[in-house]
């Protein structure tokens, strides 16, 4: 098969381990005409605030925008299901010739009235950028009518990257810090950030932490509360799961309130461990608390190795791509693979920067390829290069995954398991086995082809 050419625009930010010099050129607009894999601002925003469990979630643009539905973004709550409703002021053609801050306001005022939410976020789209409403006028209006937070989301897809979705998402929900009592705030207690409870992980992370006796003031985007939220300055630590996301409000935390934040990440048997004790490490005045992070780490490894070296057996020397939203995951995600026995032969993110590709770049072996802001035809070219076995990624990789005829994990927001914790290791393992050893791939065209040549 002849090889398939990439654009000469995209050439800085695709590299091959070991054959030239690693600079990896990040963090710009898509190249137009080249199919981005990446997310819009809008998407980046919903992301990070949909899991926000008991607020209302309105999009003032198209109807089409609303197509991010909970069934996409299935975060769980233990409790309220406002965040499942998919609002949308449906904006038309009228709409976008008159202006739609009446449609806008009419729409808050009643759902706000039929549900009783804790607060609204109401999330700028495109059009809504190019006409010009003045959304934050109308939210602060709602804001003074109904006495609850009315959050204007200035997420317009079209001006940036899905990490401006991010930074718009997290300025939104800075103004809901500080809001709260923290009368009852432990002193030994933290905040999970950027963990969006898919499958109910963040219960078992959360499960965690409390019994290494560390109290967990919010899962600001996991099973979400705003009461939770409005308290959350008082929590000791702030623990982020995914930097890519929440970092911005970390920061912004941290600069505010003096709330210090480290980096973790719950997938894959070692970093799972690693971001226990790292939270434990930061109590040393109360050394039990390590002492029982060791006990917890113990029973759950042992729990689950003897079924993960079974897998490994089946998966030992086949080979993987990885391209997901934040490179964070994928640093972990090679650290599991590899303890499967697998190879990473492709790793690329949405959103990474030029310290993550570097630490990309580190973690790989010689003649991996290396991307950012992939489009499905690179993806495809590599994998049929590589000959991998399996490819990582969400709902936009999955039919490139099958096209190609082999196996295809969800790691994103679509899924229904969760693959994060030590039991989510053990899940991780089982989806990746039954996916990579299924007898249908045989029988798959693009496989057939390959083995005539």
């Amino acid at each position: 098969m002849p090889s398939i050419p990439i654009l000469k625009s995209r050439e800085a930010q695709i590299h091959t381990k070991g054959e030239k010099p690693f600079d990896m050129t990040c963090g710009k607009h898509s190249v137009a005409g080249s199919v981005s894999q990446r997310a819009c601002v809008f998407c980046g925003s919903r992301v990070v605030l949909y899991p926000i469990a008991d607020a209302l979630h309105l999009i003032h643009g198209p109807i089409g925008c609303a197509a991010y539905t909970w069934d996409i973004r299935g975060a769980l709550s233990s409790g309220p299901q406002l965040h499942r409703l998919s609002f949308s002021t449906d904006l038309r053609e009228r709409d976008v010739i008159f202006g739609g801050e009446k449609k806008l306001e009419a729409a808050l005022d009643e759902l706000i009235d039929q549900y009783k939410p804790k607060a609204a976020f109401v999330y700028s789209t495109c059009i809504v950028g190019i006409i010009g409403d003045d959304v934050a006028a109308v939210c602060s209006k709602m804001q003074a009518k109904k006495g609850i937070p009315v959050l204007p989301v200035h997420s317009e897809g079209f001006k940036g990257t899905k990490k401006d979705g991010y930074k718009a998402a997290c300025d939104a929900l800075f103004k809901l810090v500080g809001k709260g009592s923290t009368e009852d705030v432990s002193p030994i207690s933290i905040n999970i950030l950027g963990e969006f409870n898919i499958g109910g992980e963040a219960w078992l992370i959360k499960e965690y932490y409390e019994r290494m006796g560390v109290q967990v003031v919010s899962v600001m985007t996991g099973d979400g509360r705003v009461d939770e939220i409005g308290k959350s300055h008082g929590a000791a630590l702030n623990v982020v799961q995914c930097s890519g996301a929440l970092t911005f409000l970390a920061e912004m935390m941290k600069e505010e309130y003096d709330t210090p934040y480290i980096r973790v990440s719950y997938i894959g048997i070692d970093d799972m461990a690693k971001s226990l004790y790292d939270v434990a490490a930061r109590f040393p005045d109360n050394p039990e608390i390590m002492e029982r992070t060791r006990k917890i780490v113990r029973e759950e490894v042992e729990a689950i190795l003897p079924e993960l070296n079974g897998i490994r057996k089946d998966l030992e020397g086949k080979k993987a791509a990885i391209y997901v939203g934040g490179a964070f995951k994928a640093f972990s995600l090679i650290k599991a693979l590899n303890y499967l026995g697998m190879k990473v032969v492709l790793v690329g993110s949405q959103t990474g920067n030029k310290e993550d590709y570097k630490t990309l770049q580190e973690m790989c072996d010689d003649g991996t390829i290396i991307l950012d802001d992939a489009n499905p035809l690179e993806l495809s070219k590599y994998i049929i290069e590589k000959d991998a076995d399996l490819f990582i990624g969400g709902v936009k990789e999955r039919p490139i995954a099958f096209k190609m005829g082999i196996g295809f994990c969800d790691h994103n927001h679509e899924r229904k398991i969760p693959l994060a914790g030590f039991r989510g290791m053990l899940a991780f393992a089982r989806e990746v086995h039954t996916s990579v050893t299924s007898p249908v791939w045989q029988f798959c065209p693009a496989r057939l082809g390959n083995k005539e040549e």
